[in-house]
């Protein structure tokens, strides 16, 4: 049996990662995984996560089954901080999912069983995993521009791209931070996507996962919701790795909004059925901690603290670049990475460039040019300007 598999696909992130473990380079440098790191080259434990850790093991009973939906507390959590005190939670129903990945397999699954074969449009350049789980789930992928290398954010051309969307097509769209770009529509670009989305009759599918490590929390969160408010049908996958520093306890949820509470029941069921034959019920453990931070006045101050402060050295992290690239010589460049947002921002480089970055200078980012900037220490930022701006020529 085993010697009939075709040959797999290698995952470009993590073979870049075992590329970079095994140079032995004292200098190299990985901004490859989106990971925050501090100063120290460190992915903390929020103190806000940690405070929450030690609460819960101190009142622990039981670790029986939470049921399909997981863990409910942290379901009604999410929907309240995703959709605002004031959104539409009367037609939105939630359930805990095995981080943000897998609220974009359920939901990519849901929309498979309603329309067998169905459309889902994806950005390009889009997240390397958003194509593999939406055509795993049986959704036929098609692209709309995203950006160009030196305006920025497209919005002329991705609208002229998605009018081609028809009636009960997806369009996934990142909510902020767009990955692997770092560019962001601006307010009336959102806007006109979700006119266009009304207009046209095809379901927004947003992805949630660097809420908070842009512009601030309800910032972040803002087209959202404007689109929860104006459209009657919506998926969206929330991520808790990268705002909760949860990484390795794959905490995430998927939400879907309907016209109907009927509507709704039923995807939410649907959605429990696909979890049921996945893996039955996420982890708990991410969950009750997400769920006591958010819910403890106290903790979720200290919280919202450490993320602003990690959003912060992200900003910082980013103009000290462009200001090092500036003094080179490099300016369009640098102008070009400061209107940039989020954990990520993305070189004009060809992949025989970035391979000539990891080959001379022992700097690691992926083959389409994206660098993880959460991941950088600041000490290095002057070393990173100098390899960009020689490759960049």
């Amino acid at each position: 049996m085993l010697e009939l598999l075709p040959p797999p696909p290698v995952d470009p992130l993590w073979d870049l990662t075992a590329e970079f473990g095994a140079d032995s380079r004292p200098e190299r440098l990985n901004l490859v995984l989106g990971v925050y790191r501090d100063h120290t080259g460190a992915t903390p434990v929020m103190t806000a996560v940690r405070q929450a850790e030690i609460r819960l093991a101190e009142r622990s009973e039981s670790k029986e089954y939470r049921g399909l939906s997981g863990n409910l507390a942290f379901n009604r959590a999410l929907l309240t901080m995703v959709l605002g005190a004031e959104g539409p939670r009367e037609r939105a129903a939630a359930v805990q999912t095995v981080a943000g990945t897998g609220a974009l397999r359920l939901l990519a699954d849901l929309a498979g069983r309603s329309r067998p074969g169905g459309t889902v449009w994806i950005s390009d350049p889009a997240y390397v995993n958003h194509r593999p789980i939406l055509e795993a789930a049986g959704l036929k992928v098609r692209t709309y521009r995203w950006h160009d290398s030196g305006s920025g954010f497209d919005a002329a051309a991705m609208l002229a791209d998605l009018a081609e969307a028809r009636r009960d097509d997806l369009v996934l769209l990142q909510g902020c931070c767009h990955n692997p770009t770092g560019v962001d529509p601006a307010p009336e670009a959102w806007e006109g996507l979700a006119e266009l989305a009304v207009r046209e009759g095809w379901v927004p599918f947003v992805d949630l996962a660097y809420h908070g490590l842009g512009d601030g929390l309800e910032e972040d969160l803002r087209a959202t919701r404007m689109l929860a408010s104006r459209v009657p049908e919506m998926l969206i996958a929330v991520s808790c790795s990268k705002n909760f520093g949860l990484y390795a306890d794959r905490t995430g949820c998927a939400i879907v909004l309907g016209a109907s509470a009927p509507a709704v029941r039923h995807a939410e069921t649907a959605l429990q059925n696909a979890a049921r034959t996945l893996y039955s019920m996420p982890p708990e453990h991410g969950a009750a901690v997400v769920t006591t931070v958010l819910e403890d006045p106290g903790l979720r101050i200290a919280w919202r603290a450490e993320l602003d402060a990690m959003r912060g050295r992200i900003t910082a992290n980013r103009a000290d670049l462009a200001a090092q690239l500036g003094s080179l010589g490099r300016e369009s460049l640098a102008a070009a990475l400061g209107r940039q947002r989020g954990m990520f921002s993305m070189l004009p480089f060809t992949p025989d460039q970035m391979r000539r970055l990891r080959g001379e200078f022992a700097i690691y980012g992926t083959t389409g040019g994206r660098l993880n900037i959460a991941g950088l220490p600041a000490h290095r930022i002057p070393c990173l300007a100098r390899g960009i701006a020689a490759v960049s020529g």
